[in-house]
């Protein structure tokens, strides 16, 4: 399974963007994708329109996954490892999620969420497309 950053949920409806590739290409591998119920919560902030939440809601074969206490604590931990950088702290929700689904994260947000691979975050697309794990 891959979980889906919010950047990934937006970009997967602009078509032959490198992340509307990528989904193409998993989802023919048969990955099956997911979110976070914090980047999911960040995708329908918009704007969107009802559409596009009904398209990229078709994608996550493997749903939304909810918050939950082993995600606060993972999350935590990221978050305090990375330097405790206010502007991570959304970002070590999501990461948290990925880690405690033992996923792999799709983001366009490299930057940000290579401070949580050396904490067990595994990044999607750190992968050639067409590969599958």
């Amino acid at each position: 399974m891959i979980c889906m950053d919010t950047n990934y949920l937006v970009c997967a409806l602009v078509p032959g963007s490198q992340e509307a590739k990528a989904v193409g290409a998993w989802l023919k591998q048969g990955e099956r994708l997911f979110t976070s119920s914090v980047a999911w919560y960040e995708f329908l902030c918009g704007p969107v329109r009802a559409e596009e939440i009904r398209l990229v809601r078709s994608l996550l074969a493997g749903g939304v996954s909810a918050f939950d206490e082993a995600q606060a604590a993972t999350s935590a931990r990221l978050f305090n490892a990375a330097g405790r950088a206010r502007r991570l702290r959304v970002d070590a929700m999501i990461a948290a999620c990925a880690i405690e689904a033992g996923s792999r994260l799709a983001t366009a947000n490299r930057a940000d969420f290579a401070a949580f691979v050396p904490h067990g975050l595994t990044l999607a697309n750190d992968e050639p497309l067409g590969t599958k794990r």
